[in-house]
């Protein structure tokens, strides 16, 4: 083959898989970012911090258990309170469906039994953090219309900026939120920074995601080992930071019950 010939289809090769890897739509991005913490199995320590608009800081700890199902798309998760006193035994339990509506129970020691939530429990405070239990889940990638921004630094990091609108009212109205926009990084799709609008359209809330930690190098799973929730209309903020990470141990399903849950 001619010489010149050949560097030019190199070149043009080159380019053609260049411009493949940046054509990614938003849905192919935030189907990434819905992926990229997706960890087979995982036990941590956190410790939750409630800090209110006068700086005031209460302190939450506790342990949690993860596992991916055996379809590779769907996570099991508990949520143990240790400390402090007033909120020990509490426990939290939430099974993904990626065909149906996702199963969460809360379950508190004062009554002595597991409370199933409803969809329009979403937007409701997760134990009295800015957190919402929407947002402890990940939200179907389907469920909402995604538009690709622009790319902008985030962080120190080359993003995406993907602004996600729920398809629905029904989704709008159980999350709380008209729409989320996020920054996600391009080299391994965690996002950086969420910003959450409420129904009115008004900034509601800002979570920061840090402390970017790969956990699983085979897969390319990470997870953010701090994340912060501002709440801009309350002035209250909460800030989670997760320890003693351990990844690929043995977990029974059976930890993922209401049974479970229910022993203190």
């Amino acid at each position: 083959m001619n010489w010149k010939i050949y560097l030019a289809l190199l070149g043009l090769t080159t380019v053609v898989t260049q411009a493949t890897a940046a054509e990614l739509s938003a849905h192919d991005i935030m189907e990434k970012n819905f992926y990229v913490t997706k960890i087979k199995t995982m036990k941590s320590d956190s410790t939750m911090q409630l800090i209110n608009d006068k700086g005031q800081t209460r302190e939450r700890k506790s342990e949690t258990l993860s596992k991916l199902q055996a379809n590779g798309v769907d996570s099991s998760l508990v949520v143990k309170f240790i400390t402090p006193a007033e909120i020990k035994g509490t426990g939290f339990l939430q099974i993904e469906h990626s065909n149906a509506d996702d199963d969460q129970w809360i379950y508190l020691p004062a009554l002595k039994k597991s409370r199933r939530l409803v969809a329009n429990n979403k937007k409701d405070s997760f134990v009295g953090s800015d957190f919402s239990y929407g947002d402890i889940l990940l939200p179907k990638v389907d469920a909402y219309k995604h538009t690709l921004l622009r790319s902008e630094n985030c962080d120190g990091q080359d993003c995406y900026v993907i602004e996600s609108v729920p398809k629905d009212d029904t989704e709008k109205r159980n999350s709380g939120y008209s729409k989320k926009i996020a920054w996600i990084r391009k080299d391994n799709f965690l996002e950086t920074k969420v910003e959450y609008y409420d129904v009115n359209a008004r900034l509601y809330k800002t979570h920061t995601a840090t402390e970017h930690k790969l956990i699983e190098p085979d897969t390319k799973r990470w997870i953010a080992m701090r994340r912060e929730m501002i709440n801009h209309q309350t002035g209250h903020k909460t800030i989670i930071h997760f320890d003693n990470i351990q990844a690929g141990i043995p977990v029974a399903d059976s930890v993922f019950t209401t049974r479970s849950i229910e022993r203190e």
